[in-house]
């Protein structure tokens, strides 16, 4: 992976990237750095400055800060072939959360956020895409937070089950999608606001209803059953 071609075959499965020329890919991967490293380990921390932008490879990233009265708030968890700290653009930019790993053997390149920004200025599309990714998980985070003060537990794990399969899902139907979510019932609860007995039974009860289906050797893997449906649940 320390090697330009092996950093290329990393970026080009990163679906934000999609609209680099072979030159802007070369010039990413030339100035990328590689990492490995343990599970729970710190990427970077709350407070300081954002001076790079990283490439998730292998593994899951949890985005998350601290508040005043001592609890956690997990804002995202970032997966394979996802990026993250894209809160560079400020001149003064200063990390608003911390991340750190949560799989061991978590592999992610490391890019300057001066590189990052001349693909932004010579990349209308690159650019585009960048915001989409910005704006959506502004979005996420914001609809959490409205979930919360409107939405009971199991609106808020149904509705969040279904924003996944929108956003990150494959359609296999009139109405079906399938997602690979990949997260714990714990992780779930962290992002639902809820506890991990509650998601574990709501999924259960979603299943019943037949609005998702997945098996108990692969509970990750979801078939979303109606995606409209499943949101008003």
């Amino acid at each position: 992976m320390n090697n330009i071609s092996g950093k290329l075959n990393a970026l080009q499965a990163f679906p934000t990237l999609k609209s680099l020329t072979a030159q802007e890919f070369e010039l990413i991967a030339s100035k990328a750095i590689y990492n490995v490293c343990a599970k729970d380990t710190f990427i970077y921390k709350e407070s300081l400055q954002a001076s790079e932008m990283y490439f998730l490879v292998k593994g899951k990233v949890k985005l998350a800060s601290n508040t005043e009265c001592g609890k956690t708030l997990i804002k995202e968890i970032v997966h394979a072939d996802q990026l993250f700290g894209e809160n560079i653009f400020q001149d003064q930019a200063i990390r608003s959360e911390y991340a750190i790993t949560t799989e061991a053997d978590t592999q992610y390149l490391k890019v300057d956020k001066s590189v990052i920004l001349e693909l932004v200025y010579r990349n209308k599309a690159f650019s585009e895409d960048l915001m989409k990714l910005i704006m959506t998980r502004m979005n996420n985070l914001e609809q959490r937070m409205k979930n919360f003060i409107f939405l009971k537990a199991k609106s808020r794990i149904s509705e969040f089950i279904g924003r996944m399969g929108a956003q990150r899902g494959i359609r296999i139907g009139i109405d079906e999608w399938l997602i690979n979510h990949g997260l714990s019932h714990k992780e779930i609860a962290y992002m639902t606001d809820t506890s991990r007995q509650t998601v574990a039974r709501v999924l259960s009860e979603l299943k019943q209803d037949d609005l998702i289906h997945f098996s108990a050797r692969k509970p990750s893997k979801i078939l979303i059953r109606d995606i409209a449906a499943l949101r008003m649940a």
